[in-house]
């Protein structure tokens, strides 16, 4: 497969089109998509939480939370998930389908990945470990996103903001590296798998979003077989 031609910067806000309402035969086509995504993310989670190397800068902000809470790391995911919902409102970024199905969905997947997947103490495996976290995450964001059925809490607010013409790899740089801090000063897990995953999550996510994006219509449009 040949690398995607490159891209004018006006087009990165197509991304944050949602199809609230697919037609039977839309959705049949966008879904697995979608359900493989939301579950790719929420076993990287879990897979950079068992290489101990660094959290995602987002993980360290929920790790952070659940040290003080006593809540499993997945369930804090959820719920910071429907308090980010909140700044959508004047951002004026649509819900859909994919957007129940990521905020209730990754944290559960990512507490059920914690459970299958052991404790690793050799860093022979740590290491590779958290590069296959990137992956899932960059490649998980670009399917469940490029569905169009409706971006999760924390990625909505990234095409939300990248709709107003700016670069989706710099918003999401900028948004990981502020909450990052955030889960610095809570106790959340800090490490070299955190600066890693800080500045290639913007880069591999805009990359899976350039390989799985699917058009979105627009009205009286008909998109072509």
């Amino acid at each position: 497969m040949s690398a995607p031609a490159p891209e004018p910067e006006h087009t990165d806000a197509r991304y944050a089109e949602v199809l609230s309402f697919p037609s039977a035969r839309e959705l049949g086509r966008r879904l697995p998509a979608l359900v493989f995504g939301v579950a790719m993310i929420g076993f990287g989670i879990a897979i950079s939480v068992r290489a101990e190397l660094g959290l995602a800068p987002w993980d360290v902000l929920h790790q952070g939370i659940a040290k003080h809470t006593g809540l499993e790391i997945g369930t804090v995911v959820v719920l910071v998930g429907f308090v980010v919902l909140l700044a959508w409102i004047p951002l004026h970024q649509r819900l859909g389908i994919g957007t129940i199905v990521n905020t209730i969905s990754i944290g559960l997947l990512a507490n059920l990945g914690l459970y299958l997947i052991p404790v690793q103490h050799r860093l022979a495996v740590r290491i590779p470990l958290l590069l296959v976290s990137v992956v899932f995450f960059g490649i998980g964001g670009g399917l469940y996103i490029g569905a169009g059925l409706g971006p999760g809490p924390r990625d909505g607010l990234m095409t939300a903001i990248t709709a107003r013409g700016h670069r989706l790899w710099i918003v999401r740089t900028v948004m990981e590296c502020s909450v990052l801090l955030a889960g610095i000063v809570l106790g959340g897990q800090f490490g070299v798998g955190t600066v890693l995953i800080a500045f290639s999550i913007g880069p591999a996510t805009h990359l899976g979003l350039r390989w799985f994006h699917m058009p979105v219509p627009r009205d009286g449009e008909v998109l072509g077989e």
